[in-house]
């Protein structure tokens, strides 16, 4: 009976160990890449403000970030040191767009200085200040 418990708990343990492996070998990078990002909260707020469409982003394993303001498009880069990045919208079209939801979440993306990502949820963050949160389009 012992030997049982303890075989329970030493696969137990196994299991947590290396399910903690994984998670810690999450290449920041490919699940950055993997998605292209759809804007679901900017400043902790609604989206009420963007009446063209939402803000995306999309981001290539070369540093290229594209992306829409949700009225106009960008095209630019960024630079990823770890969950530090540093974010260029580039060239962008110039459109007018109606109210002013370009320019906060332009000006909230000036302000992105690390990120914390997952699966199905794009967090990014001006120290520990969440900016905006993004979700993989078509979720």
């Amino acid at each position: 009976m012992k030997q049982l418990k303890l075989s329970t708990l030493l696969l137990f343990l196994f299991l947590g160990f290396s399910s903690c492996s994984s998670v810690s070998s999450l290449n920041p990078l490919q699940m950055l890449t993997g998605n292209n990002w759809v804007l679901s909260s900017l400043m902790g707020g609604g989206l009420d403000m963007f009446s063209g469409g939402l803000p995306s982003l999309g981001f290539t394993d070369d540093g290229k970030l594209t992306g829409s303001t949700g009225c106009n498009s960008f095209s630019g880069g960024y630079e990823l040191n770890g969950t530090n990045i540093n974010l260029n919208p580039g060239a962008m079209t110039k459109k007018a767009c109606p109210g002013n939801g370009e320019n906060q979440f332009l000006d909230a993306l000036k302000n992105v200085s690390n990120f914390k990502v997952g699966k199905d949820k794009l967090t990014l963050l001006d120290g520990a200040s969440e900016l905006m949160t993004l979700i993989p389009q078509g979720k």
